[in-house]
C-alpha cells in the first residue's frame, strides 16, 4: 500500500490532480450504469474498477483483470480498506487482455486505463474486447495521446524528460516511469485507433484529445 500511496502522490503531483478528472471521463464514457455488468481491463492497483464500482452500484458487478499479481494484491487491499458498500461487487480475475475469460456478449461495458499501450498486441486486445461486450455497449480506453502536432509532441517529451522522471526518481519510481516516452511514440494516433476499431467491427468510434493533447479517450461502441 505504501508504493500506491507514493504513486496516488506522484500523479497527483505531475497532473495537478488532473489525472481524477480523465479517469471519471473515462468511467462516464463507458456508458456503464445502475446494475451494470463491466470490465475494467488493465485494472492496474483499481482506480477505474472503484469508479465503475459506485457507477453501477451494489447491484452490479465489477470485475477488474490484470495480468499482474501484485496489483491484484494491491487493489484487493484497496478494496478491503475502505468501507463502501457498493465496493463489495469487484471481483479481481488474473488474466490476459489479449485472451480474456469470459464468454461472448457478456459485459455492459469495459474500461481501460493506461493499459492498450503496453500490450504487445492492440488488435487483438481490442478484438477480445469487442467480442465480450453486449451488442450496443461500449469500451472506453484512457491513455497517453500520440500526437499528430509536432509542438505537442515536443512538449509532452520535454516534460517526461524533465518533470516526470525526474520527479518519479525522488519518489524511487523511475524506472516505472522512463519507458513512457518511447512507448508513446510506438503507440497509435487517435485517428488510427479510430481506424482500427471501426476495422474490428465496432459500429462507432470516436478519440477525444484531452487536456491539450496530452491525453486521449477513444470511446467506441459494438
Amino acid at each position: 500500500m505504501l508504493c500506491f500511496s507514493l504513486k496516488l502522490q506522484l500523479n497527483d503531483l505531475l497532473s495537478f490532480g488532473q489525472h481524477r478528472i480523465w479517469k471519471r471521463m473515462a468511467v462516464s464514457w463507458s456508458g456503464a450504469k445502475t446494475g451494470d455488468n463491466v470490465l475494467d481491463v488493465c485494472c492496474g492497483s483499481g482506480d477505474l474498477s472503484f469508479l465503475l464500482s459506485e457507477q453501477v452500484g451494489s447491484q452490479g458487478k465489477v470485475i477488474g483483470l490484470d495480468f499482474s499479481k501484485n496489483q491484484l494484491s494491491m487493489a484487493s487491499s484497496r478494496q478491503d480498506l475502505v468501507s463502501k458498500a457498493c465496493y463489495k461487487n469487484i471481483e479481481w480475475v488474473e488474466g490476459d487482455a489479449l485472451d480474456l475469460p469470459f464468454s461472448d456478449c457478456f459485459f455492459d461495458a469495459i474500461t481501460m486505463g493506461y493499459g492498450l499501450r503496453n500490450v504487445v498486441d492492440k488488435r487483438k486486445a481490442l478484438e477480445e474486447s469487442f467480442r465480450v461486450l453486449k451488442p450496443g455497449s461500449r469500451i472506453s480506453v484512457l491513455d497517453f495521446n500520440k500526437s499528430t502536432q509536432p509542438f505537442t509532441t515536443a512538449i509532452q517529451e520535454w516534460m517526461i524528460d524533465n518533470v516526470v522522471v525526474p520527479v518519479a526518481s525522488g519518489y524511487g519510481l523511475a524506472e516505472e516511469y522512463q519507458y513512457l516516452k518511447s512507448s508513446i511514440r510506438e503507440f497509435l494516433t487517435g485517428k488510427d485507433l479510430e481506424k482500427l476499431a471501426l476495422e474490428i467491427g465496432f459500429s462507432r468510434a470516436k478519440h477525444y484529445e484531452l487536456s491539450g493533447g496530452l491525453m486521449g479517450n477513444l470511446v467506441a461502441t459494438r
